[in-house]
């Protein structure tokens, strides 16, 4: 028999505001002036609260974090776009949707310093999972929720997050695979940041793109520019749409660059040459963004300056708040390790509190 093509794919690139703030009229979104400068002011505050972070560390006021900035572009359009009642389930550099999504600014902080109340919401109904420091976990986890939407009949939609690393994970193809065959939906999107910690994107996978990762299992795929927060508003509503038609999951790939280090523990000048950087530098997403805005007369250097007061003035509050002294109970971590009492914390408990009253005899 001779041989036939029997299929045949594609991946198509998105990007709608290059970096130096010229947009393609043709494919610009239908966005207000409120809802620009909304977008603008959210990825503002993600980065000055980023920075304020960094500073936090080094102090030694703060413990290890994965720094977010030049991703807001990815983050803070998603967050905006997603409805009330959907689910996020994200990984650990999606610093913008969490607030977006009504985090507060303290969770972070709470939770880079290891403690549980970074994890703790004022509203269940968010419905932001924690932190996925396990890599790929938060697939399966999207895909069972978009699937538990799908069942019970709602318009629920699940976005997750990736990193370019993540993709090579297992859980990774088996959350995809299960979000296709049952047409969950599901909206993943690979942050494509060029660097698996140290591993640069080009030793990490073979794979021409991320996106087409997606084909294989039978989902629409698309790439965007991860600096351009328009490529991303247009790519993320068609793809939540496309959920909520029934229509099954929508793999993104946003290819932006990591600035700053994979962690404050990480010293990237041991594997990346400076003129990458600067270069990466020269495209980041605010500087675009900002441009565009003044460009349609909807920005100028006074409502930056106030804005850069008001953003600080938040940050400010929240690490007061985060560095307020909290009276708690000595033993109030035995209280909290499972949900239910358990044999051996109880043992521990109890020993620990009696080594405290032997300890306070004999002071």
């Amino acid at each position: 028999m001779p041989e036939k093509q029997i299929a045949k794919f594609s991946v198509t690139h998105l990007q709608v505001l290059d970096e130096k703030g010229k947009v393609d009229a043709a494919l610009e979104p239908d966005l207000g002036q409120e809802q620009a400068v909304e977008m603008y002011r959210w990825m503002r505050l993600a980065r000055t609260l980023d920075e304020r972070m960094l500073k936090l560390q080094r102090q030694g006021r703060l413990g290890t974090f994965p720094p977010c900035t030049g991703h807001e572009a990815v983050s803070i359009p998603v967050g905006l776009a997603m409805k009330k009642g959907d689910w996020f389930a994200g990984a650990f550099r999606e610093l913008g949707t969490r607030l977006v999504r009504g985090e507060p600014l303290t969770n972070t902080l709470h939770y880079y310093n290891g403690w549980e109340e970074g994890n703790i919401l004022p509203d269940a109904d968010l419905r932001i999972l924690p932190t996925s420091v396990v890599i790929g976990c938060q697939i399966e986890h999207a895909a069972g929720l978009a699937y538990a939407a799908k069942y019970r009949g709602t318009d629920e939609a699940v976005v997750t997050f990736i990193g370019d690393g993540g993709t090579s994970e297992g859980s990774f193809h088996e959350g995809l695979n299960f979000a296709a065959v049952w047409k969950a939906p599901m909206v993943a999107i690979v942050q494509n940041n060029q660097w698996a910690i140290s591993i640069p994107r080009e030793t990490q996978t073979a794979s021409e793109t991320l996106a087409q990762k997606g084909i294989a299992y039978g989902i629409p795929v698309i790439q965007v520019d991860g600096n351009d927060p328009l490529a991303v508003w247009v790519a993320v509503n068609e793809a939540l749409d496309r959920a909520r038609a029934g229509d099954g999951p929508t793999l993104i790939e946003a290819v932006t660059y990591r600035l700053m280090m994979h962690t404050t523990a990480d010293d990237p000048t041991k594997y990346r040459q400076s003129a990458d950087e600067e270069a990466a530098w020269a495209k980041e997403p605010l500087i675009r963004t900002r441009k565009w805005l003044a460009n349609k007369g909807w920005w100028d250097d006074a409502r930056e300056e106030k804005l850069l007061a008001e953003c600080k003035e938040q940050v400010d509050a929240a690490v007061e708040e985060f560095e307020t002294p909290v009276e708690r109970a000595h033993d109030e971590s035995f209280r909290h390790v499972y949900g239910t009492e358990h044999a051996v914390i109880r043992e521990q408990h109890e020993d620990f509190l009696a080594n405290q009253e032997r300890e306070g005899q004999r002071g």
